[in-house]
């Protein structure tokens, strides 16, 4: 049984006047840990002053939900996929119709935008972060999406956590895509943060902990605030993975095609040229070069298979 949710998950505006954070959990509803990670963070917020008197927060940050529907019904998406709706003619189109003409995603898509322009309005920032939490259906290693511009790729390199580049030239309709300078009227920096498996418990501690240090680069927070053990989860997690790494493959599917992973991938395992990796109703799928593996699908929703990193 899964508990009905309001949209914001917490906030906490900081004495101090700085960027306005948005932390989104459950982009996709069967991903609870960043959810959790964003719930207990700002409960870390709302304590630290009562043990460290010195403590001063710069800024705002809001914790929201992604797709409630589905996170309320435990389920990747109820029609479609939430994170690949985010492009600017669907939204025009949404924010256009009537109620009556919008499926589930639609609605969220309309309401979780609506949601963030009104905590601009409200605050009126001079920089705006997005940090989107998510994790995956396969086990490994953690990583990190940087929006296309040097500077949202200048934070993520600052987080100790392996960053991979050009993810959004092989998708489209992120929120990444779309909570961009351009579309927000606020100079706006993005990234998305693959915390581990789903059901894995310190998927949830692995996203407190680039939540804080992300905080402490923007300087929301003094290195010495909130606990220091942060970095040292992330690194000890990352000191085997590489560093960078690019998209040079993505493995697209239909729900017709029958697609299914071959078991026991995992994030950032080498593959080989022609090595088989999955089989859909046309046959064995094998890989087209060396490479690394991201995000093997092992779930019954989605739209990508599989993803080559190098």
């Amino acid at each position: 049984m899964y508990k009905m949710r309001k949209r914001i998950i917490g906030s906490y505006t900081g004495e101090e006047k700085g960027p306005l954070i948005i932390l989104i959990g459950g982009m996709h509803g069967n991903e609870p840990a960043g959810i959790k990670a964003i719930d207990l963070f700002i409960k870390m917020l709302e304590v630290e002053p009562i043990t460290n008197v010195d403590f001063k927060f710069k800024g705002k940050v809001v914790g929201i939900h992604g797709n409630l529907k589905a996170i309320n019904c435990g389920m990747r998406y109820i029609v479609k996929d939430l994170n690949r709706q985010f492009t600017k003619e669907n939204v025009i189109r949404v924010n256009k119709a009537h109620a009556n003409e919008l499926d589930a995603e639609d609605h969220e898509l309309r309401d979780l935008i609506h949601e963030i322009r009104h905590e601009i309005k409200e605050y009126h920032p001079e920089q705006l972060i997005i940090l989107d939490i998510h994790t995956t259906s396969a086990q490994g290693g953690i990583f990190i999406i940087p929006a296309e511009n040097k500077q949202s790729e200048a934070i993520a390199t600052k987080l100790e956590v392996p960053v991979v580049k050009g993810l959004l030239k092989g998708i489209f309709g992120t929120s990444l895509h779309y909570f961009i300078t351009e579309n927000m009227g606020v100079e706006t920096l993005g990234i998305s943060f693959e915390a581990g498996q789903h059901d894995d418990p310190k998927s949830v501690n692995r996203a407190i902990a680039v939540i804080v240090n992300l905080m402490r680069h923007l300087h929301c927070i003094k290195d010495t605030d909130v606990e220091n053990q942060h970095n040292q989860i992330l690194s000890n997690y990352s000191k085997d993975l590489p560093i960078s790494t690019e998209l040079v493959y993505r493995q697209s599917i239909e729900p017709q095609d029958d697609f299914m992973m071959l078991p026991g991938y995992q994030n950032f395992q080498k593959i080989r040229k022609g090595e088989q990796l999955a089989i859909d109703k046309y046959g064995p799928i094998y890989s087209p070069m060396d490479s690394f593996i991201l995000m093997p699908l092992y779930q019954p929703q989605g739209v990508d298979g599989f993803f080559l990193v190098k």
